[in-house]
């Protein structure tokens, strides 16, 4: 028996791998946002000084680890078996839950996971115990460190109003003094912005680095024979007032004599800061389980006693941890940064949200989302009316947008936000992070950094009225998202602990194997996710300048739709006649997508419109019309899909032989005819257009002759109602199909 606890601990040293990996997956938006968003320096160079700040973030990270043994619970009033139940199951848990909301791409916060996994693990527990000795309920606080808890808690969602306001404010501010043309603005104001913005984010190091190294707690008489920890925290405002003066020189200094761009080098820093930060804050919710389990063994191993005897006041005692441990730690954090796939889809949702420019909004609008969205109209419009026309006219000034021109084809290199943007996001985020750091709160990064972003975004205008609603509901999707993530944390941790106590080593091994099996599941298909977003039949947007220009760009974009409609038409027909309802619902999907690239077109008609040159705007009718004809067909092979998919999902009766024969037999010849006129748009030979032009009027000819043999049955044999509607359904939506890409046949003909 005793071996079990061995074996548990083994398990738990590689779940504390895999939770690492997903965790760093999850979190890597953190410090990647604000620099990734500006494109200030490259992408590599970004990677390198946020490996430097997580490798060091993390041999420092050794004080907040005591959450994890005696944050939560009181570790006193369990035995050590209980203490391995408990653990188990957060880690199980955790890994699957970080995991879910990573390939959702969904930022989520790793210390609630955590803090909730501990608090649902320890109250199953207590509550079994509690049950075996006949207590009562109320008896449940005496094993819950309530007092911790609740200020963990109220510390973590008090940061989400407090960084989205602090960042509001602050990103208002600085545009008001620095404008959009920050660039142009006078050394001096540049050195102060610098001065600040250093100052914060050198103490936030000093506060998350220096402060808990060893080193710190040696005495120095240079500093009156205090310790450095000590001297840091009792001469804050001294600090801050001599490191402001000497970084607004420097900053002075690098502006004027270095022709040094001094946001480039906050947002390195601030870079830096915050991955250090990161790594020094949240290591603990990746290992600070299973080392606070591996102390625990160790303990009650020399102790002789039962495990079901041994109780836990180690816990409760400082005990540091190995850097040796910590380190290793580091490093998988640096290499699943470098590797991971799915941190860039957390990322992506989080810079899409406080993008100044365009994007293709992923969250639908809900109510909520539209009732702050005019309350907040409202209350703009009330202040427009309070202040005077001159100080309306100032503040517009400071924000209106300066007008970038790219060359053709390079829009998708704009940056999300500027540079004063960015080093606002890391210098709150930094501050706020050292606050709470000097209280000793695990403290959500995420929730600070997110929220700090998108207050930054709210305040510097780009939440227009074309994306508000969108943002905003994003937002709150995000949000939402925090509080599911704390309530299913506590429920699933509570739910495995009581398992694990029921099954006992059987059951551990069930839990694990179902874990590796949906992390496997879930790895595959973002595997398949990813691919499918990179197909090469994606669609994508018209940039060119000139009618020939949009001709050809047009050509590749119906090629690939009609490639695209071939596959889906020919699926649904095939799917209705086998009755085979997985391969209509996978083709239903299919046509969402492709209906949703289209819109995406239909959308950027504005900008390709704008981007015109004076003698061509003729383009923008023959682009217009392209769009409606791609869309058209996707309509029709939509309805197709959709009717089809309907007949079969209510087990209407089959098709008889003779329309499953003739349907077969236009779906070939249809699917024929579009793969070549996709070539002839692929290979841009629009000489073959009249050729094509005859095929498809024969094609219609078919599928009239059809029409009326199916009338004829319908007037002697035909018995099922469902079956003729469905039939006279698919042809006429196949006619409307070959009638619109007959129609851009003809389009592409006239412009010979």
């Amino acid at each position: 028996m005793d071996n079990i606890y061995l074996l548990m601990i083994v398990a738990l040293a590689i779940l504390a791998i895999a939770d690492l990996v997903v965790g760093v997956s999850n979190d890597a938006v953190n410090f990647l946002n604000s620099a990734v968003g500006s494109k200030a320096i490259s992408f590599r160079t970004i990677m390198i000084v946020a490996s430097i700040g997580i490798a060091c973030g993390a041999i420092f990270s050794s004080g907040m680890m005591e959450v994890a043994r005696k944050g939560i619970f009181n570790p006193g009033m369990f035995m050590f078996s209980d203490i391995m139940i408990i653990f188990m199951a957060v880690m199980i848990t955790d890994i699957l839950l970080l995991d879910f909301f990573n390939t959702l791409g969904m930022p989520t916060s790793t210390t609630v996971s955590i803090v909730f996994e501990l608090l649902g693990a320890a109250v199953a527990v207590a509550l079994i115990k509690i049950g075996a000795d006949g207590g009562s309920f109320s008896e449940v606080t005496n094993y819950i460190n309530t007092a911790k808890a609740t200020q963990i808690i109220f510390g973590i969602l008090l940061s989400v109003v407090v960084a989205f306001s602090v960042g509001a404010f602050v990103q208002y501010i600085s545009r008001l003094l620095l404008s959009f043309n920050f660039e142009k603005k006078a050394k001096w104001v540049g050195a102060l912005f610098g001065g600040v913005a250093l100052t914060s984010m050198v103490y936030f190091i000093l506060m998350k680095g220096i402060k808990g190294a060893d080193i710190a707690k040696q005495s120095f008489d240079f500093i009156g024979g205090a310790t450095i920890k000590d001297f840091l925290e009792d001469n804050v405002f001294s600090i801050v007032a001599v490191s402001f003066v000497i970084w607004s020189v420097l900053s002075y200094v690098f502006i004027n004599f270095f022709k040094i761009n001094i946001y480039k080098l906050i947002i390195i820093v601030g870079t830096f800061a915050l991955a250090l930060a990161f790594a020094g804050n949240d290591l603990v919710n990746f290992i600070g389980v299973p080392i606070a389990a591996w102390q625990s063994y160790e303990a009650w191993v020399g102790s002789g006693i039962p495990a079901t005897e041994f109780a836990m006041d180690v816990l409760g005692k400082k005990v540091p941890t190995p850097t040796l441990l910590l380190f290793i730690a580091g490093m998988i954090m640096v290499l699943t940064l470098w590797f991971s796939s799915k941190s860039r889809g957390v990322l992506k949702t989080s810079l899409d949200l406080s993008s100044q420019g365009e994007t293709q909004e992923r969250f639908q609008p809900n109510f909520l989302s539209r009732g702050l969205v005019r309350g907040a109209m409202l209350l703009s419009k009330y202040i427009s009316y309070v202040l005077p026309s001159s100080a309306k006219n100032k503040i517009e000034e400071q924000f209106e947008k300066p007008i970038i021109e790219l060359a053709q084809g390079k829009t998708h290199e704009l940056p999300a936000f500027d540079m004063v943007r960015a080093a606002v996001n890391l210098m709150v985020a930094g501050i706020l992070i050292s606050i709470a750091t000097s209280y000793k709160l695990p403290l959500s990064t995420t929730y600070v950094t997110f929220m700090v972003a998108m207050g930054t975004s709210l305040a510097d205008r780009a939440w227009g009225s074309e994306s508000a609603v969108y943002r905003v509901a994003g937002v709150l999707n995000v949000i939402g998202g925090w509080f599911g993530t704390a309530i299913t944390a506590f429920i699933a941790a509570g739910v495995a602990a009581y398992l694990i106590h029921l099954g006992g080593a059987s059951m551990i091994a069930v839990l694990l194997f179902l874990a590796v099996l949906l992390l496997v599941r879930n790895s595959i298909k973002h595997v398949k996710s990813s691919k499918e977003t990179k197909a090469e039949d994606t669609l994508y947007r018209t940039e060119s300048k000139s009618v020939q220009g949009v001709i050809k760009e047009s050509a590749s974009n119906i090629s690939k739709a009609l490639k695209r409609v071939s596959k889906i038409n020919e699926s649904a027909i095939n799917g209705l006649i086998n009755q085979d309802l997985p391969t209509l619902k996978k083709t239903r999907k299919t046509v969402v997508k492709l209906e949703d690239e289209i819109e995406d077109l239909q959308n950027n008609i504005f900008y390709f419109i704008k981007n015109l040159d004076e003698t061509s705007v003729r383009a923008s009718t023959f682009y217009i019309d392209v769009i409606g004809d791609i869309q058209d067909i996707a309509q029709s092979v939509g309805f197709i899909s959709k009717v089809s998919h309907k007949h079969i999902n209510n087990n209407h009766k089959a098709l008889n032989k003779n329309q499953a024969k003739e349907l077969k037999e236009i779906s070939v010849k249809l699917n024929e005819v579009l793969t070549k006129t996709s070539a002839v748009f692929d290979l841009q030979a629009f000489n073959q257009i009249s050729s094509l032009l005859e095929e498809k009027q024969a094609l219609l000819k078919d599928v009239s002759k059809y029409a009326q043999i199916q009338v004829e049955r319908t007037r002697t044999t035909e018995s099922s109602p469902k079956n003729t509607t469905l039939y006279f359904s698919i042809l006429l939506e196949t006619e409307d199909l070959i009638k619109a890409t007959m129609n851009l046949l003809e389009a592409h003909a006239s412009r010979e």
